[in-house]
């Protein structure tokens, strides 16, 4: 700095140059170099696998024949070449073959569907096969594979009413006497319905009698009352408060005490079909199954109309007691009373007991209809 100051004005000071600087080998720009590099091995692999088609990644391979020249194994050629072209073969009809007046049509096999739901012949246990179920309880009644429903097939044709009113009769609690039952199938006009109870001990013979005299069947079920347990319907019967899975159980096992019947009808039951909750189930199952419903009108608290309804269920509903009073004037005058209903509705359903009293007044009664102007149908005509 002393020098510079004393130095004369104008001139500049020489500098010493400095001695040129080298670089040594813990100088030079490696990392640099190092990014370089691997910049280049990795736009090389991509150009190679881009530009390069070599699916075995070059790998060594070799081809070795395992086929032989020979055929060994003609069939699996044969299988193995094309098949030739089939030509299609003309169809000609053959001359129009007259068909004489005793001609029929006989189809082989019972496993052929004709199209449309038929009723096929009975068991033994008068009973059509394709609608039955064999269940852990016995046979239980079913829809058949083409929709054919038991109360279709089992249901009695009703006479032509000829402009006449309706009018069905339907006895209850059949079954439970041996001689008391045949004597009713014998007394009773065919087009009279008749209800066994799930009990008897013959019911094989009384329901056997009463479907070879042509009575259409129902099935009694019991169900709870409102002063159950002291008025008991019987064993198995259907109570409020309990599981579906409960009573649908008690169902199978009563449905399958016989076969061959329409539908089911209420014995008691005024706390049972007032719950939709406890009903509802087994409705359904009536629908499912295509049975029918009838109620046997003692109690106006029933939602069955409307729980039929909702699962398609046939249904009918009972308009008179007809022995409430059992004696032989009393019923006389119920059934005077179910006629004058059925005329002026254009039908009516009477439910009546299976007492002794009852079948003989409803047997005289149903004998002098034809100066009435009433006709005397199955229930199942009556029941939508």
């Amino acid at each position: 700095m002393a020098d510079e100051l004393s130095a004369p004005l104008g001139k500049k000071k020489h500098r010493t140059p400095k001695p040129a600087r080298r670089f040594g080998l813990g100088e030079l720009p490696l990392a640099r170099l190092g990014f370089g590099i691997v910049a280049l091995v990795l736009v090389g692999a991509a150009l190679r696998l881009a530009l390069v088609s070599d699916p075995e990644g070059g790998r060594p391979s070799a081809t070795v024949a395992i086929n032989s020249t020979r055929d060994d194994n003609r069939i699996a050629g044969q299988v193995a070449a094309p098949a030739p072209a089939a030509k299609a073969a003309p169809i000609t009809a053959g001359p129009e073959i007259a068909v004489g007046p005793n001609a029929s049509i006989t189809t082989i096999g019972d496993d052929v569907p004709s199209g449309a739901p038929t009723t096929a012949a009975v068991n033994k246990q008068g009973v059509i096969p394709d609608l039955t179920e064999d269940t852990k309880d016995g046979p239980l009644p079913r829809m058949s594979a083409t929709g054919e429903t038991p109360f279709h097939a089992y249901s009695r044709p009703a006479p032509p009413a000829n402009g006449k009113a309706m009018l069905a009769i339907v006895v209850t609690g059949l079954g439970l006497n041996e001689a008391g039952t045949l004597d009713a199938v014998d007394k009773l006009p065919p087009d009279i319905s008749l209800a066994f109870a799930p009990y008897g001990k013959t019911l094989d013979k009384t329901v056997a009698a009463a479907r070879a005299a042509g009575h259409e069947l129902l099935l009694e079920v019991p169900l709870e009352p409102f002063d159950y347990p002291e008025t008991d319907p019987g064993p198995q019967t259907l109570l409020t408060g309990k599981p579906a899975r409960a009573n649908i159980d008690k169902l199978y096992w009563l449905m399958a005490r016989f076969g061959g019947y329409i539908g089911l009808i209420n014995h008691t039951g005024a706390r049972f079909t007032a719950s939709s909750a406890d009903f509802g189930p087994v409705m359904e199952e009536l629908g499912t199954r295509g049975l029918g419903y009838l109620d046997d009108g003692t109690s106006n608290r029933s939602i069955a109309p409307e729980l039929a309804a909702a699962n398609k269920v046939p249904f009918g509903r009972a308009d008179v007691l007809l022995d409430a009073n059992p004696a032989r004037t009393p019923i006389l005058a119920a059934l005077d009373a179910l006629a004058s209903k059925a005329a002026a509705q254009g039908q009516a359903i009477g439910v009546i007991s299976a007492l002794p009293v009852s079948i003989a007044t409803v047997a005289e009664w149903a004998g002098n209809l034809a100066d009435r102007n009433v006709q005397l149908v199955p229930v199942s005509a009556l029941m939508k």
